[in-house]
């Protein structure tokens, strides 16, 4: 009889050590989301906040857009493990200086693919909406900048006023420069009407000719090469300063250690190396903190000299707002 007892535990021992072995069925099904979350990082410059916003990503064949030696790009990429389309940040600043709200910049909206257009999205996560912003700093008017300006004609910021350089307005807003422009550049001119025009008609463009300071505490700086009248913005709050510095470099994994590789986008190439070696030297003397448009997202950092090249340093991922 206890040998049977004996029997009938070690059973239940051994069928309960079986079913621990075995997976448990699952409860409920759980597909992959394969979605990201949103896009936007804040950090304090001063008392000024300043968000950054991600208007998506997207492809570009960096190796027949630059204009470099014979296999510099594709070693350049393999060093970093990356590969060619490669995948590139468009970078958005909103900034809230407690008096204004402030946009630098755009995104593409519809003109550069579906995988971009992000931006109101964005801001709307971010905890704004786009009826609060009361300037747009451009950098400069090539579709990835300002194309989120309008939809279907609209003004997408229907309180804000648009700034940008005057040389800019004058060259990618005149109808004799798009009639004139080779066939590949049309698309930029009308992108840049149709983003613009509805601001120009509402009376909310205006544009500036010289340095100076926009909304207090924000002001532009000359940074022309890229396009006639690329222009930087400095925002300085209580001894802090963030240079948004738009298009005056491209691809990290290239421009950084060669700085002389200029874009077939730029449209003064030597003008605009001129311009990224004065300005990076001057970044990297001071320290400032640096946003770029398309480094990898949050695209927030600063530029350390290396040789007759640059550094990049990331800022440090923080969870608290600083």
């Amino acid at each position: 009889m206890a040998l049977g007892r004996l029997a009938i535990a070690t059973a239940l021992a051994l069928s309960g050590l079986a079913a621990a072995t075995l997976p448990a069925p699952a409860l409920a099904a759980a597909p992959q989301l394969k979605t990201q979350a949103p896009g936007w990082y804040r950090l304090m410059v001063g008392s000024f906040e300043v968000t950054s916003l991600s208007d998506g990503t997207v492809g570009l064949h960096v190796e027949q857009i630059l204009h470099a030696p014979a296999g510099r790009v594709a070693e350049a990429l393999k060093q970093h493990h990356q590969e060619t389309p490669l995948e590139t940040s468009v970078n958005v600043w909103l900034i809230n200086t407690g008096s204004r709200l402030v946009l630098v910049d755009a995104g593409a909206g519809t003109l550069f693919g579906p995988t971009l257009g992000k931006l109101a999205t964005q801001i709307r996560a971010a905890g704004y909406q786009p009826e609060q912003v009361d300037d747009i700093l451009i950098t400069h008017m090539h579709p990835d900048h300002v194309g989120g300006l309008a939809a279907d004609g609209q003004r997408v910021f229907p309180n804000a006023t648009v700034h940008a350089d005057k040389a800019d307005a004058d060259y990618w807003l005149s109808q004799a420069k798009a009639e004139a422009a080779p066939k590949e550049l049309k698309g930029f001119f009308q992108g840049a009407s149709a983003s613009l025009t509805p601001y120009v008609q509402a009376g909310r463009f205006v544009p500036f000719e010289r340095e100076g300071e926009i909304v207090p505490g924000i002001r532009t700086m000359a940074a022309h090469g890229h396009t006639a009248g690329h222009a930087v913005y400095v925002v300085e709050s209580q001894g802090q300063r963030l240079v948004l510095i738009g298009d005056l470099i491209h691809v990290a994994s290239v421009q950084l250690a060669a700085p002389e590789v200029t874009v077939a986008f730029d449209t003064d190439g030597p003008q605009a190396a001129q311009t990224r070696a004065r300005v990076f030297a001057e970044l990297a003397k001071d320290g400032s903190l640096v946003a770029v448009s398309h480094f990898s997202f949050p695209g927030v950092g600063r530029l350390h000299q290396a040789g007759k090249g640059w550094q990049w340093l990331p800022l440090d991922y923080s969870s608290q707002l600083r």
